[in-house]
């Protein structure tokens, strides 16, 4: 996945200049071509500059418009954006903690079942990297923020518990997630454990596209974990009630493809293990900036001094 950003947009409009600059080179043309047709002497002129006495100096057109181009570009600080191996990435992980994460088709449950397997991930990451844990349900909230002491983070996890909170916003826990990860130096990551079940964001008109625009703005990637199967019984109720906790596939499956990420089916606590062992396998993989002014500016200087050249040597003027 590559992307190109701009830390400053509104430059961009100066490139609606450029139709001008190829405008008033032709126009400049056509009066330099009536200025040289006073001239009574062209056997003298073909003696001097070679076959065509007169040239549109379409090169010299074509460097002045990458040179406009570049310059504007290098204004507006672009940025090229590509997926590559990073030194080292930081994580916060986002524990769904709704009712429905009680659910027991994952023993203990499905909440037990993430809380042990995030514990494992932590303990066995193997980079130094910084560490955030959120959970949500109809609301979100921080549990800690980005730290490197795994056992303050395996602590924090431990007492997780369902919360009292109803519904499920995996939009805002996305949007909090980056939030936490806005200032960090190294790859972006979030891990999204949940049912699957939006029930707050279905409310809200395009919350999850919204939460995905925000991460690719962001460059964050999202790994989501679907936890249990789709007819798991709902847990907070007696089985007889046969109601099943609901599974949404299709919106993690959005969420995954959509920044980059992976998505992962755990049917089991052995699944849960197995998609963290994956997501730690791609810990050294992130989006990875290139900031082109610098290129562009020594672009710029290169066409310059070419240019000069040029007009000095092959499109020099003819008095």
């Amino acid at each position: 996945m590559i992307k190109l950003t701009f830390e400053n947009p509104i430059f961009l409009w100066y490139l609606l200049s450029m139709p001008l600059l190829i405008y008033t080179h032709f126009y400049l043309f056509r009066h330099a071509k009536t200025r040289a047709m006073q001239f009574a002497n062209f056997e003298a002129l073909k003696r001097v500059t070679g076959e065509r006495l007169i040239t549109k100096n379409i090169i010299l057109l074509i460097i002045r418009v990458i040179t406009l181009a570049c310059v504007i570009l290098a204004a507006t600080g672009a940025v090229f954006w590509y997926e590559g191996m990073v030194n080292e990435n930081d994580f916060v992980i986002a524990i769904d903690v709704s009712a429905s994460m009680t659910a027991q088709d994952v023993l203990p449950t499905r909440l037990d079942a993430a809380k042990n397997t995030a514990f494992e991930f932590v303990d066995k990451l193997e980079s130094k990297s910084n560490i955030g844990i959120i959970t949500f349900a109809g609301t979100t909230v921080i549990e800690t923020t980005l730290i490197d002491n795994k056992a303050t983070v395996k602590k924090t996890i431990e007492n997780v518990e369902i919360t009292q909170t109803g519904g499920t916003d995996i939009a805002g826990a996305i949007i909090t997630g980056i939030n936490i990860l806005l200032n960090s130096e190294r790859g972006k990551t979030i891990i999204l454990i949940t049912d699957g079940s939006n029930t707050v964001g279905a409310f809200i008109e395009g919350s999850v596209e919204n939460s995905i625009e925000y991460a690719q703005k962001n460059h964050v990637v999202v790994h989501t974990i679907g936890v249990g199967s789709e007819s798991g019984p709902i847990g907070y109720l007696p089985e007889y009630y046969n109601i099943s906790a609901v599974y949404n596939e299709k919106t993690l499956i959005q969420i995954s493809n959509s920044t980059g990420g992976y998505y992962f089916k755990a049917m089991d606590e052995a699944g849960l293990s197995r998609a963290y062992k994956e997501i730690s396998k791609a810990a050294d993989k992130g989006f990875i900036p290139l900031k082109l002014s610098h290129g562009l500016i020594l672009t710029v200087l290169v066409l310059l001094f070419l240019e000069w050249g040029l007009i000095s040597t092959r499109f020099r003027r003819i008095p």
